[in-house]
């Protein structure tokens, strides 16, 4: 097989394969996917790794600027959204070419510079964090993982290199059982849980509109709103619009006369998805404001509810508990070798500002609206010297406030 060398690794028996070029690829370090400690999200990636060494594949969806996919089980049923990191809106592999034309003929307004390139899925996972932490419970579970599959976009070589180790594992077995893998090289991206029975939130609130909610769903609608506004608030998500964030809403039903179907009372849950475009390292411009469209509803006119205060105010004004955030998300982010340590805190800053302004928001007992009005904030983290030169400087645990110019 001309153009394909093999390359033996004496320390752990295991063989990859490069293509025209004498050394190992980097995916031939990649690691499995790790155990996390929510056991049914562990069956979840169970489920899926399985359904696709089945060939029950992941389906591309044709919405949106950037590779996604459903992932489903080995009955076909979808219990997953995967975002590979190298297939976002300026990835690298993104298989979309709108976001290629927009980068080609308009330079000058390319992507968003409040915001880290290609870190969407670290976004996406992020916010789910948050979520957790508050209790809030509008995220679906969100994770890095790694995943490979036939459906998504790879360089040609990578293809080439899959299919000539099957041809070597089938004429050469003792060989095949050295390589590193036979299949594809894994993705690395964020893995959401699927959310069933949930629709845009514009399809429910346009109903809503000729068929107004009755006094408890509405009550427990405005809560689960105040929780959506308190995660886009403290992520500065910039792009919150209508149709990214999904409501389920059952109405209440009667029993039947010959008793065979009880009563169920009406509910509603809300579903904040596509948190990609979260954690910018600087407030937006005024004339690129990225504004949150939930600022326009009527719901955002009514004041924090006690429920919201109790629920998030005691933790969100402790700085113990504040770090505690900051830190997680460090441990999250930093397994990214592309986020630079000065860039995180530039995405903490505007982070602490934002919990700094909601905090005083609910303590004056200020509607999500006002909220939104309120002078953008930085909370920085000083730095300061170590030793002569001015390389050798670490963060402090010394904070400045500063307004947004």
């Amino acid at each position: 097989m001309s153009g394909v060398l093999f390359c033996q690794n004496s320390k752990d028996d295991k063989v990859c394969i490069a293509q025209y070029e004498h050394k190992e690829y980097e995916y031939c370090c990649l690691e499995e996917n790790d155990v996390f400690d929510d056991p049914s999200f562990n069956e979840l990636i169970r489920q899926a790794e399985a359904a696709i060494d089945q060939g029950v594949y992941p389906t591309r969806i044709y919405q949106g600027s950037s590779g996604s996919y459903f992932v489903k089980n080995l009955e076909g049923k979808t219990i997953g959204v995967f975002k590979p990191k190298d297939e976002e809106p300026y990835g690298r592999l993104n298989p979309k070419w709108t976001k290629w034309l927009h980068r080609m003929c308009c330079p000058c307004c390319f992507g968003r510079t409040c915001l880290i390139p290609n870190q969407g899925y670290m976004s996406e996972a992020g916010a789910s964090l948050i979520d957790q932490k508050l209790g809030l419970n509008v995220v679906p579970i969100t994770k890095v993982v790694k995943l490979a599959s036939e459906t998504f976009n790879y360089l040609r070589i990578d293809v080439e290199k899959s299919k000539a180790k099957k041809v070597v594992n089938e004429h050469f077995p003792k060989v095949g059982r050295k390589f590193h893998r036979l299949g594809l090289p894994p993705k690395k991206g964020s893995f959401q849980v699927f959310v069933e029975n949930f629709k845009d939130a514009d399809f429910h609130l346009r109903k809503f509109e000729s068929d107004p909610l009755d006094p408890d769903s509405s009550k427990h609608f405005q809560l689960q709103f105040e929780r959506l506004v308190v995660l886009d608030y403290i992520i500065r998500n910039t792009d919150r619009g209508n149709d990214n964030w999904l409501i389920n809403y059952l109405k209440a039903k009667a029993a039947s006369e010959n008793g065979e179907e009880e009563a169920t009372p009406a509910s509603i849950q809300v579903a904040a998805i596509d948190n990609g475009l979260a954690f910018p390292t600087k407030h937006p411009d005024s004339w690129r404001a990225y504004p949150y469209h939930w600022a326009w509803l009527p719901y955002a006119k009514i004041p924090f509810s006690q429920e919201t205060r109790d629920l998030v105010l005691d933790k969100i004004s402790d700085m113990n508990f504040v770090q505690d955030i900051c830190d997680d998300m460090q441990n999250l982010f930093m397994t990214d070798k592309g986020i630079e340590r000065q860039m995180f805190e530039k995405q903490m800053s505007v982070m602490r500002g934002q919990i700094l302004n909601l905090s005083q928001a609910l303590k004056d007992g200020k509607s999500p609206l006002q909220l939104v009005q309120m002078p953008s904030v930085f909370i920085e983290r000083s730095r300061v010297h170590v030793g002569s030169t001015d390389k050798f400087r670490k963060f402090s645990n010394s904070f400045t406030q500063r307004f947004q110019k």
